[in-house]
Formats: C-alpha cells, structure tokens, sequence
C-alpha cells in the first residue's frame, strides 16, 4: 500500500476501549464478552474442527507416545497461533480508527493514519478518516485566523461595542468602550447594564437611534445600533455605539466656512462698486466748481448703489427663505393632478406630459408644486436655448415614486455645484431653486439628482419619494 510522506504514524498504544470512555457506560451482564474476545472465540472455533480432526488422526495411528505428543503439541500451538493472528488483524485497525477519532474529538488534527489506499475497505475508511482531518485543521485555521482579524478589528475600531447575555451581563467589551467607561476590562466583565447607564439602550425596538448621552469618559451625543445574536445556544445583544459629536463639530465647521464664504462674496461683489462709487460722488462735491454735468453723475452714482442694495436685500430674503423652509404638511396630494397644475403654469414653451400610473402619495402638496416649479422652470430656460423641448412624467414601482423632468438643452457642464445654495451660472439667478428643491425632498425622505441624458442631449432630473 502507498503512504502519504506527509501523514503522521497513528498511535497504536491505546486499546480502543480507553480512547474515549463513554458518556452513559452500557450495562454489561455476566456473560459479556468484549469485541477483541468475542473475535478470538470466533477464530478458535473456526480452527476447532480442523484441529480435532488432526489429533484424531495423530492419536489413531501408530505413532510412538513422543511422536504423538510432539505433533499434538505443535497442532495445538499453530491453532491458538493463528487464532491470535487473526484478532489481532482484526483489532489493531479499530485501536488506530480510535485514536485517530480521538485525536479528532481533542482538536489535534495532524494525526494522520499511515499505509491506507484505495480499493481496500480499511483503507478506505483510512482514507476518509485522513480526509477529514484536513477539511478540520483547515477549517480551524480559517476559523482562527478570522477570529484574530476580529479581535484585531475590534481593538483598532474607533467605535464602543458591548455585548451582554440574557441577564444584561457585559461579556464583551472593546478598548474604545474600555475608554468610554474610563475602566479597564477587567473591572467592567460582569457587570449589569444598568450599573453602567446602558440599559435604556437594550430597551426598544433594534432600530438606529440618536442619543444625547454622558460617559465617565466622554459626554455628547451618540448613534446608536443593537442587534441580536446567539453564542453556544443563549441569546445575547450587541450594542454599538458612535460618537456624533466629532463628526458634527466637523461638519458645523465647514458650513460655516461654506457660509461665511458665500456670504463674504455677495457682500464684496454688492460692496465693492457701492464704496466705489460712493468715494467718486464724495471726490465730486468737494471739487470746487462743480463740473456741468455734475447732477447727471450724481444721478448715476446713487442709482447704482440703489440697484446693488437691492440686490444685496434680495440675497439676504433669499437665504432668510432658504434656511427657514417649514417642516412639511403631509396629506394625500394626487400626483397627476399636481404634475398637470404645474405644467399648466408654463407659458413660453409647451411642456410634453408623459402620461404615468393613477398615484396618491402623503406628501406637502405645496412644497412638492415649488420643486416641479424651479425644475420645470430650469428645463424651459435650458431648452429655449437650443429650441428644443421639455418632458415630464413619472413611474411607480413597489417602494418609490420617480418624477422626471428633461429638456433637449445644452446639457451640464459639470455637476460639482448643483445645489451649492447661492451658486448660479444665470444673470439674474438666485441660485437657492435647486438647494431648496433638495431641501424639500429630503425632508420627505426622497432625493433629488440631476444628470445629463444617457440618450441625446440635455438634462434629466429625478425626483423620487418613497410610497
């Protein structure tokens, strides 16, 4: 038989029966007889007949009594010889699949059984022992290797993660929620819930939540996520929780560089000429005498600061308008019926309506009608350019309604500063539609994105809103 070089010799020390002692030992009675005995029994009385026969013969012949006894000896001998051979051959293959399996139970699997081949019974079992011995140290190897990517993951993650049993016992807990409760793991192991101000996290639905919370080591608002596993059989929940306030302090910060930015260029672009003009027209009262037409000129100033008030007046409505959109009103709104008012109310181009599905949605019907308004208005002013034209219509699938708004226009340029508020390449745009029409769709729980057509040109707005 062939042998894998690699394969270690299994142990053939153990008998069988002391391998693995039995969970519930079987009731033995006084005439049991273990396997290996009842084997050698077997043999002695497969040989019994031939041997009686031999002697029978041996002792009715003339032979002299040392011949007899001499060869009766023999006879005798080469029968418990063979009998023993052959449990032996019988037994000793169980003793190896015994330690094999033992070895297997106790996790060593680089046990591996020597001589096993194919088309021999032996040694396909063998084989398929060997087999699965591999498939195991594999699988535990992979099993370790993600289990030390988990902990290592764990570790580094910059994010607190508890786990607690069925008794709100913590049974596992990260060196960033070590640094949350300020205590090393050693003192937070075992601890209830509620001795460390968790428990009215594990109440509820297992739904993300928005939490305003404080910690012995930190204090703020926090994200918070819960779920629920099993480990060897008993429930357990896993509490996740993310600090927010680092994230929102960033965020805050630029916006306010965003704001002060914007703001800082309509100012100058309204102020610059105002203090240009305002130092030309004071220059010119000074000037002694008065040129002729000094009235003109002090005409012209101050209708130019006039004119850059205004403007700046109107941008200032424009944010106030901006950053104090209402919460929405929600009540039943028919879609095409909205769809139909609004494109009823363009006058310089003749809209193509797309005929969609009978849809009723719960959604503020006015802020809705301002956000087809400021996109039909763009498609129109896009399409004027190349006389092309403007459609709209809408689809219903099982989640989500889609409106769609496209016009045979030029197309974008870029998409970097759609809904940057204030941002407008129109000579006379405000530059706050398309940030507001975001606005209003967001707080309906849908989004507004914009994109150039993928057959032809021009642009297609998507407005979608869930069902």
């Amino acid at each position: 038989m062939g042998s894998d070089p690699r394969d270690k010799e299994a142990r053939h020390a153990r008998p069988a029966r002391n391998a693995r002692p039995p969970a519930q030992p079987a009731v033995k009675h006084k005439w049991y007889l273990s396997h290996e005995r009842r084997v050698f029994v077997t043999a002695l009385a497969g040989g019994l007949p031939a041997a009686l026969v031999a002697l029978f013969l041996l002792w009715g012949g003339d032979y002299s009594p040392k011949v007899e006894w001499t060869l009766s000896a023999l006879i005798v001998g080469c029968w418990l010889g063979f009998a023993s051979a052959l449990r032996g051959r019988v037994i000793l293959p169980l003793q190896t699949l015994s330690n094999l399996l033992a070895a297997l139970r106790e996790g060593d699997f680089s046990i591996r059984a020597r001589g096993a081949s194919r088309d021999d019974a032996l040694g396909d079992v063998l084989l398929e022992v060997n087999a699965l011995g591999e498939i195991l140290q594999t699988q535990r190897l992979g099993a370790l290797e993600a289990t030390a990517l988990l902990r290592t993951v764990m570790i580094e993650i910059d994010v607190a993660i508890f786990a607690f049993d069925r008794e709100e016992r913590l049974v596992l807990v990260n060196r960033a929620g070590e640094r949350l409760m300020a205590r090393p793991v050693e003192r937070l192991m075992g601890r209830s819930a509620e001795e460390l101000n968790l428990a009215d996290c594990l109440r509820g639905e297992e739904t993300a939540r928005t939490l305003q919370m404080t910690f012995p080591g930190s204090a703020g608002r926090w994200e918070m996520h819960r779920n629920s596993f099993r480990n060897r059989g008993e429930p357990h929940q896993l509490l996740v929780l993310t600090d927010l306030s680092r994230a929102l302090r960033e965020e805050e910060r630029l916006a306010w560089q965003r704001l002060v930015r914007v703001l800082g260029h309509e100012l100058n672009n309204s102020l610059a000429p105002i203090k240009s003009i305002a130092g030309s027209l004071e220059k010119l009262v000074e000037r002694e005498p008065r040129p002729a037409d000094w009235r003109d000129d002090m005409q012209r100033g101050l209708s130019v600061i006039s004119s850059r008030a205004a403007a700046l007046s109107r941008f200032m409505s424009a944010y106030a308008r901006l950053s104090g959109l209402p919460q929405p009103r929600f009540a039943p709104v028919d879609v095409c019926v909205l769809i139909r008012r609004v494109v009823g109310l363009e006058t310089r181009l003749a809209v193509t309506l797309v005929q969609g599905p009978e849809v009723t949605i719960n959604a503020d019907g006015d802020q809705l009608e301002q956000v087809l308004i400021n996109l039909l208005r763009n498609a129109v002013d896009a399409a004027l350019e190349t006389n092309g034209g403007v459609r709209v219509g809408w689809t219903k699938s099982a989640a989500e309604l889609e409106i769609r708004v496209e016009d045979d226009g030029l197309g974008l340029a870029s998409t970097t500063n759609l809904f940057v508020p204030f941002f407008t390449t129109k000579p006379t745009g405000s530059g706050i539609g398309l940030a507001l029409s975001r606005q209003i769709a967001e707080a309906h729980g849908g989004t507004l994105s914009l994109e150039n057509r993928a057959a032809g040109q021009g642009c297609e707005a998507r407005l979608r809103l869930p069902l």
